[in-house]
């Protein structure tokens, strides 16, 4: 192998996760978004509010379940969130001082983008990141087996779901 190509590799292995989130927080919230299925009937879903490094690295501080800002939303068995609820968001979003900075849904069995996933982006501009969870978010669904997108713009994502935790990573922050 080239030493260019070596110089490369390393860089790559040392560019920081997208986006971080301490065990302590993801873990609790992927149990609720489980919780709130209500045995596997419905979707449920939360904003992942948090703050932005200097680096560009997001890191999730915290789960803001879409049902506690829209008790609507997870009402017809999959996620629709009124445009009502986003007062009460930008309103604990000033309240704690964070960010949007992602959001997670999940889905009865794989990880996917559906239709309505692709033409509707929770929040609909460009470097939006959308996690979804398979299963109902059952079995502690970590980066690796989880579906990670980018939303681009235009309709258009990318898929960083083969990224694993060099794109989310968790630790023990």
């Amino acid at each position: 192998m080239s030493s260019f190509l070596n110089t490369l590799l390393g860089w790559a292995r040392l560019a920081p996760p997208r986006i971080i989130c301490a065990r302590r927080i993801w873990e609790p919230g992927v149990r609720e978004l489980a919780r709130r299925t209500l045995d596997e009937t419905r979707e449920s879903g939360a904003y992942l509010l948090g703050r932005t490094s200097k680096n560009g690295t997001h890191e999730i501080l915290e789960f803001v379940f879409y049902d506690d800002v829209d008790p609507k939303a997870l009402a017809t068995g999959i996620v629709t969130i009124r445009e009502t609820a986003l007062p009460r968001l930008w309103e604990i979003c000033r309240a704690r001082g964070y960010g949007v900075v992602a959001d997670v849904h999940v889905h009865p069995s794989g990880y996917g983008q559906s239709a309505s996933d692709r033409a509707g982006p929770v929040m609909p501009r460009p470097g939006h990141i959308a996690f979804i969870l398979p299963n109902f978010a059952k079995g502690n669904p970590k980066p690796g087996g989880i579906g990670m997108y980018e939303f681009l713009g235009n309709g258009r994502w990318a898929d960083h779901s083969k990224s694993g935790s060099r794109f989310l990573k968790l630790g023990w922050l």
